[in-house]
C-alpha cells in the first residue's frame, strides 16, 4: 500500500480538525476565543513508547510547542532517536489536532488526530496516521482509544506490509503529598494483519508505575516499565520489559 505524502496526511488531518471544530461551534470557529500558547522540553534516559524503545535504551530529547483556543487545539511534538533500530531515523515528527469537550465539571471528552513522521529515514517510509478519542477524569486519569488505518507491520525485524492497527490504553496519576504523584499506566496493542505462519489479529500488553515530583515548571519522574516481550513481533525495537527510566521536563 503506497502511504500518503506528508502534505496529503496534513490536508486529511486539517480536514477533521475543522469538521470537528465547527460541530463544536455549530460552523463557526475563530481565534477571538482564551487562545494560548505553550509546551515543554524533555530528557529521558530511554524513549519508550507502548511497550518498546525507539531509543534502544539510550538517552533521548523531546520538545513540544502546541496552541489551543475554547478547547481546540494544534500542535507539534518531535523526538531524537536510535538510528540504528529501523527505519533507520535520526528522529520523529508528529503534528496533532483535536477538540476537548467539556461534558461535567469533572469529565470530559477528546478527539484528535495525529500524523506522525521519521525524520531522513533511510528506508522504505513507515510513516502512519492515527485518530483516537479519550475520556478523562480531572487532570487524574485518561481513557484512550485509538485506530491506526495504515499501520507498518512488522515481525521480529521484518516488515512485512500495512495493516489496521488499534490500541487501547488508560493512565493516571494521584497526588500522595504536595507536589508528589503515584503514575500508573496500561495499555493493548493489537495488529489485524497476518504474520509468515499465518497468524493475525495478535496483540500484546505493556505497562507502567512510578513516581513524579512537580515544582513549579519543573517535572521529574521515574517509572518502572513492562511488556510482553511478544512485542518484539510488531515493532523492530527492543521491548521495554523490566526496565527503569527517568525524565525531566521544562513547561514553558
Amino acid at each position: 500500500m503506497k502511504t500518503p505524502s506528508p502534505g496529503k496526511a496534513l490536508l486529511v488531518v486539517c480536514a477533521l480538525f475543522a469538521a470537528a471544530t465547527r460541530a463544536a461551534y455549530g460552523g463557526d470557529f475563530s481565534l477571538d476565543g482564551d487562545f494560548s500558547t505553550g509546551g515543554n522540553v524533555t530528557i529521558t534516559s530511554d524513549y519508550i513508547y507502548r511497550g518498546v524503545s525507539e531509543s534502544d535504551g539510550h538517552p533521548a530529547v523531546q520538545a513540544d510547542v502546541h496552541a489551543s483556543t475554547d478547547g481546540s487545539f494544534l500542535g507539534a511534538w518531535a523526538s531524537t532517536r536510535d538510528r540504528d533500530l529501523a527505519p533507520r531515523a535520526s528522529g520523529e515528527l508528529e503534528i496533532y489536532l483535536g477538540h476537548r469537550f467539556n461534558l461535567t465539571s469533572d469529565w470530559s471528552a477528546t478527539v484528535s488526530a495525529r500524523s506522525h513522521y521519521f525524520a531522513r529515514s533511510s528506508q522504505t517510509s513507515v510513516d502512519y496516521q492515527e485518530l483516537s478519542g479519550a475520556f478523562s477524569w480531572l487532570d487524574s486519569w485518561t481513557f484512550t482509544l485509538a485506530a491506526i488505518p495504515s499501520a507498518v507491520r512488522w515481525y521480529h525485524y521484518m516488515r512485512l506490509g500495512r495493516s489496521p492497527a488499534w490500541v487501547a490504553d488508560m493512565a493516571g496519576q494521584w497526588l500522595i503529598g504536595q507536589r508528589l504523584f503515584v503514575t500508573g499506566a496500561a495499555g493493548y496493542y493489537y495488529s489485524s494483519g497476518p504474520t509468515p505462519d499465518s497468524r493475525s489479529g495478535a496483540g500484546y500488553a505493556y505497562g507502567n508505575v512510578g513516581l513524579a515530583v512537580e515544582l513549579r515548571r519543573w517535572r521529574v519522574e521515574i517509572g518502572y516499565f513492562l511488556a510482553q516481550n511478544r512485542a518484539q513481533e510488531f515493532f523492530p525495537y527492543p521491548p521495554a520489559n523490566r526496565r527503569v527510566a527517568g525524565t525531566v521536563s521544562w513547561r514553558f
